[in-house]
């Protein structure tokens, strides 16, 4: 019998951001009959795109360091890729850059590394060496074998456990760094990559060390025509299987009866009956809003807002008349400290005087997302979560964004006032009201020990039997591969659910 002589089952992922177009697009591809709805009037999530006089701006995540989960996702409905998106490599990975006047070029070149290393820190060569070797093995185990593994029970942890222990997974990033290498310029060299997922370096479980294999590995990527390229090709592939896309569908709620979830509310008065829902947002607001009828919803919601969550960022987005060549694609503007910033950002109540930077500049790899001769740009600073400090950035954020681009003016770009075309910003607040983002947290659930793998919210959640978490707030957890390995693991058990394994 044909498939589409049989009736399929109906799933209903709410959020497009690349976690949930990811479920959207395997569900799809192996017999679900999908509707993908978004809040906002385009898709992305946080890798959202702003456009403004001739310039492109991505919004959120501009890294691309596992090309080869994407590419599976592309196999896995037949096509190739290559077809949908182009990747083209980012080289050096970052630019690192110090107020001392050290710089650090991060590149996919042994000779090189060990070059610059030794230039400054001798010693610390075969230091790196080991700390490499450390990173491989927790990459092995912690991203290959488990990174699209659903952690549904304890179980599941404990098999991890003598792994987990070998590694020393208790132990903070920072703190296995320090153990390999002296120099501490070089220390915040290799430490830095947690905060890429919302991760504070001095208290995020050493398995996230993993990211620097993981780069080493398969490089680092962007595509051409920016984020939003990649994720219009997802989106194009979800079309091209049958799959339905709803943008501005806000979602009300999700109905719930008896313990399976059987329908979705818009906000417009859009209903629709599903036999499965994923939900690819925010997993507080999934909880406290949209399950906030029944008795689970608010239970979760409550033990959820106890835990931990990640900084949020202050993002300043501005095009100059003129492209800086000099300017690499991606490039890490430590500030005068390191450990003592970090500490703020995660613990202060209050906004830190000084800032450590993280400077986008595409048009280093793709031209195109400038006007002629132009330059795309977006600065990042790490800020508080909105619980953590109760900042008006109403009123902070102008005055913030103007000390950020005079930084940035007097460390790297001069003369960017002067070349300054268009300039916007986006706050907490906005993580908190564009996209329910609890505490205005860029990143979901901080990622320390206690809140991974199966401390995570569950992939398929414990109590409604037919309702699934997506995104960086479950398993494995945020960064652009972590996503989309989340849609792999929540797929998986969709599938087997639905007798579609």
């Amino acid at each position: 019998m044909s498939m589409s002589s049989v009736i399929r089952p109906r799933a209903a992922v709410i959020g497009a951001g690349f976690g949930g177009i990811a479920l959207a697009i395997r569900l799809q591809t192996r017999g679900f009959d999908v509707t993908l709805l978004e809040r906002r009037d385009k898709p992305g999530g946080r890798a959202y795109v702003y456009e403004d006089q001739g310039f492109t701006f991505d919004a959120g995540p501009t890294v691309i360091t596992d090309p080869s989960a994407i590419e599976e996702l592309f196999e896995a409905s037949g096509r190739r890729m290559s077809d949908y998106v182009e990747l083209l490599p980012v080289s050096p990975f970052y630019r690192l850059e110090w107020e001392s006047g050290f710089a650090f070029d991060y590149v996919n070149d042994q000779a090189s590394l060990d070059r610059q290393i030794a230039a400054k820190s001798p010693v610390d060569v075969e230091g790196y060496a080991k700390f490499l070797a450390y990173s491989k093995e927790v990459f092995e185990e912690g991203y290959l074998k488990l990174g699209a593994v659903p952690f549904l029970s304890f179980r599941d942890m404990v098999r991890a456990g003598p792994a987990l222990a070998k590694l020393e997974a208790w132990k903070s990033v920072y703190g296995i760094v320090a153990r390999f290498i002296q120099d501490d310029e070089l220390r915040q060299a290799f430490s830095f990559h947690s905060l890429l997922v919302g991760g504070n370096p001095f208290a995020t479980s050493s398995i996230y060390a993993l990211i620097h294999a993981l780069e080493r590995r398969w490089g680092v990527w962007f595509p051409k025509g920016g984020t939003g390229a990649l994720v219009d090709g997802m989106l194009r592939l979800f079309a091209d299987l049958g799959g339905t896309l709803r943008l501005n569908a806000d979602v009300e709620r999700i109905e719930v009866e008896g313990e399976r979830a059987t329908a979705i509310r818009c906000r417009d008065g859009w209903t629709g009956r599903f036999d499965a829902v994923a939900s690819n947002a925010d997993v507080v607001h999934t909880y406290e809003k949209l399950l906030g009828q029944t008795d689970r919803g608010v239970r979760k919601a409550k033990s959820l807002k106890r835990k931990r969550f990640s900084m949020s960022l202050f993002v300043v987005y501005f095009g100059l008349k003129r492209h800086r060549p000099e300017i690499q694609h991606h490039t890490v503007l430590f500030g005068p400290r390191y450990r003592g910033l970090i500490d703020e950002i995660f613990n202060a109540e209050t906004l830190a005087d000084d800032f450590s930077l993280y400077l986008h500049s595409p048009c280093a790899t793709d031209p195109s997302l400038a006007p002629p001769g132009a330059g795309s740009f977006y600065v990042l600073a790490p800020v508080p979560h909105l619980g953590r400090a109760e900042i008006d950035w109403e009123s902070e954020g102008p005055k913030y964004r103007d000390r950020i681009l005079d930084y940035v003016e007097k460390r790297c770009i001069p003369g960017l006032r002067e070349d300054l075309v268009t300039v916007s910003h986006f706050t907490p607040h906005d993580f908190r009201d564009e996209l329910n983002a609890h505490l205005g947290s860029a990143f979901s659930l901080e990622p320390i020990l206690r809140q991974s793998a199966w401390f995570r919210p569950h992939n398929r959640d414990d109590a409604i039997a037919n309702l699934y978490i997506v995104g960086a707030g479950t398993h494995p957890g945020a960064g652009v591969p972590g996503v989309i390995g989340s849609a792999k693991a929540t797929a998986g058990l969709m599938l087997a659910d639905a007798g579609l394994a």
